[in-house]
């Protein structure tokens, strides 16, 4: 294993700052932080390796609210300095080892399919292909199980097409609201899809997990406020701000919510709250009790 190095902490922490109180989509909070960091700096409470700084640090960051999309990333092998870069390419090794974010798809008895979709939703442009193949495969079940239980987050694009494959018309999905200048951006359904529907009549049940987040949870909200999904499982961890990365060390990122999620249903989001299952139970048990709802539907 592969010491973590002793960096300078100042250097880290005046680019986090600036990065934080130019970007960050609650300007009152970032002047909030930015003072806690400067003062937990000189304090010398930063003087560590690379990895416990990253880990102080998000702690810090997260305090003020609990934003835990706001948080200083430590890797092992050293990053590229472009924005977003480190995230990506984590995120590329993922795709690759989990067939493009759908390890899962089965049919069980009595006609319910399960997809499974982990550890992520990818960026459309990779996920498409893999998404669709699943989704249109599964259009010929009678029920359709969709686990989110071990999804960590990802795309909104990607959340705006698996919602197309599970509704019927073209419909509004959720709004971000951009810090400064940027105008607001609707997400919606796509009006056509590749391959078939599963559409918007047929039992839809989605799992989730107190790991479940993010653009996850998103998806989650989204079919839970239109009445077009039951969700069965834990509350999820509550995650409802876009982020971006930026490198400010070759072994650290920081990524810093740049807007906030409006459900057009709702008026709000499930930062903070979680995404509150209709069927609470513990995770592991989310799939027996999905798939017994989804029979008695069924044969009902």
């Amino acid at each position: 294993m592969t010491t973590p190095p002793k960096i300078p902490p100042a250097p880290v922490i005046d680019e986090t700052v600036r990065l934080l109180t130019e970007n960050y989509v609650f300007p009152e909070v970032a002047e909030q932080l930015a003072g806690l960091l400067r003062k937990r700096l000189a304090e010398g409470a930063y003087d560590v390796d690379a990895e416990e700084l990253a880990g102080l640090v998000t702690a810090d960051l997260q305090s003020a609210n609990g934003d835990r999309h706001l948080r200083l990333r430590y890797y092992a092998d050293e990053v590229p300095p472009k924005r977003g870069a480190a995230m990506m390419e984590t995120m590329r090794e993922q795709f690759d080892s989990s067939l493009g974010g759908v390890p899962r798809v089965e049919l069980l008895d009595g006609g319910v399919a399960v997809i499974e979709m982990a550890p992520m939703l990818f960026p459309l442009d990779w996920a498409a292909e893999p998404l669709g193949a699943a989704l249109t495969l599964a259009s010929r079940a009678d029920a359709l199980i969709v686990d989110l239980r071990a999804n960590l987050g990802g795309d909104p694009d990607s959340v705006a097409y698996v919602c197309s494959h599970l509704l019927d018309e073209r419909t509004h999905l959720n709004t971000m609201s951009w810090r400064g200048d940027r105008s607001s951006e609707q997400s919606w359904s796509l009006p056509h899809v590749p391959g078939a529907r599963f559409g918007g009549a047929k039992p839809l049940y989605i799992l989730t997990s107190e790991s479940t987040f993010s653009a996850a949870e998103e998806l989650s909200y989204n079919l839970q406020q239109l009445g077009r999904a039951v969700i069965v499982g834990e509350p999820t961890r509550g995650g409802a701000h876009p982020c971006d990365g930026w490198t400010v060390d070759p072994h650290l990122e920081v990524t810093v919510p740049v807007g906030r999620a409006v459900n057009p249903v709702s008026g709000t989001n499930w930062e903070g709250t979680g995404v509150q299952p209709d069927v609470p139970c513990p995770a592991a048990e989310a799939l027996d009790r999905a798939r017994t709802l989804a029979l008695a539907r069924l044969n009902g």
